[in-house]
């Protein structure tokens, strides 16, 4: 059984990571969690290299997000990742980000399963994975993966096309798009004048290169709820709630 330690990745916010208020982007701190997970998953030996050699994939089904702030510009980072537990159909993988004065000012959760490649359609864990022990320390427990309610009233739409460079190696929209998304449905002003506290996902389906999207926000107070469907044909991709301040 493989022993499993916690992954930890310096980072050094660069200006083409940052928004026009010298923050980093959030889209770049969810493709850093990506990258972590991609690299604890692959020092594990249950990474995409070894899942691709049996046909099967990871897939992304929920997050939660806490973010007292975001990283600002040329701020060293380091991100922590690991494996918090397995069950019989998904497993859990934590994320922190600190600073580089010792303040953990991000932290967060995700759930995952394993997909057949070729049906798209989910696998049992334990049957496909070398045997590891995860490390049993889970940083978020209120509302963790909770299931996000539907829009009931749409304060806004927008429509988003689904670009080439939204495609991830698994041949769908990669993760990290669905909340730009959601963040970019909302009124210039208010988006302008409000930053992320805390961000909650559950991904449904998958999207695909070409498809045009619609993003159904409701608002109440500084809580944004948000549902993404595919426009031709009304599946629902994925539901999104964002805590503002």
């Amino acid at each position: 059984m493989v022993k499993v330690e916690k992954l930890t990745h310096k980072y050094t916010v660069k200006s083409f990571e940052c928004d026009r208020k010298d923050t980093l982007r959030l889209l770049t701190l969810l493709n850093m969690f990506q990258d972590l997970a991609d690299d604890s998953a692959n020092s594990i030996g249950i990474g995409y290299d070894y899942l691709r050699t049996v046909g099967k994939a990871w897939v992304l089904i929920a997050m939660n997000v806490e973010i007292d702030r975001m990283p600002h510009l040329q701020e060293e980072i380091t991100v922590v990742s690991w494996p918090s537990d397995e069950l019989p159909l998904y497993t859990e993988r934590e994320f922190e980000v600190w600073s580089a004065d010792g303040q953990r000012i991000i932290r967060a959760c995700s759930q995952w399963i394993i997909i057949d490649f070729a049906s798209r359609r989910p696998v049992p864990v334990r049957r496909n994975l070398p045997e590891y022990e995860p490390v049993r320390e889970k940083v978020i427990g209120e509302g963790r993966f909770a299931k996000l309610p539907a829009v009931e009233r749409e304060d806004y739409t927008e429509r988003f096309l689904v670009r080439y460079d939204d495609i991830d190696r698994n041949d769908h929209v990669n993760n990290a798009i669905y909340s730009l998304w959601a963040s970019e449905s909302l009124e210039p002003e208010y988006r302008i004048n409000h930053e992320p506290a805390r961000l909650d996902i559950n991904f449904k389906k998958e999207g695909l290169f070409g498809e045009k999207i619609s993003v159904s926000t409701q608002m109440d107070g500084d809580t944004s709820l948000h549902s993404i469907t595919a426009a031709d044909d009304g599946r629902e991709l994925a539901r999104i709630r964002f805590s503002w301040r």
